[in-house]
């Protein structure tokens, strides 16, 4: 039997992120993210946008993993992004003896969807530094994630 646990979303941030430093030197970056589903009211026949809210965490991890830094430096509440990630089930005892749980997403990959306030596009974590030692040069994808998604037009979108 095959398994699949992949989360690919555009969205925008709901709240500024939260870092916090591990002293093995890891970081985590942990913010909120919001995705709209669309539907249509039958009573109206209009269309309209149902939010949906989500927890996202981000990691720095071995090596290359740089994403808590990148969300750091680049993220802030209202931000446009296209995220890839997975689905991670939290579970807890709460005070009250209550068992709780909550499903977030954990950041793989995600790209700026929106320019810098200097006019320029942040780092994109699909390609790797150039010049550093063991790092090659990575292609972006060849696909438009946000082609139906207002914003920047095409001709400004890195790939």
């Amino acid at each position: 039997m095959a398994n699949l646990n992949k989360v690919m979303l555009i969205g925008r941030l709901t709240r500024d992120p939260e870092v916090r430093s591990f002293s093995n030197g890891g970081k985590v970056a942990k913010f909120g993210f919001a995705v709209n589903n669309r539907r249509k009211n039958m009573q109206s026949g209009q269309w309209e946008d149902e939010p949906v809210f989500l927890d996202v965490e981000a990691f720095n991890r071995g090596e290359t993993g740089r994403q808590a830094d990148l969300v750091e430096q680049g993220l802030h509440k209202g931000s446009q992004v296209f995220i890839e990630g997975h689905l991670k089930l939290d579970q807890w005892t709460s005070q009250e003896g209550q068992k709780r749980s909550r499903l977030l997403v954990v950041v793989d990959n995600f790209q700026f969807l929106e320019p810098k306030q200097d006019g320029q596009r942040g780092p994109m974590p699909a390609r790797r530094p150039q010049g550093e030692p063991g790092y090659e040069q990575q292609e972006a994808p060849q696909e438009a994630p946000q082609a139906a998604v207002p914003g920047p037009a095409e001709e400004d979108i890195p790939f």
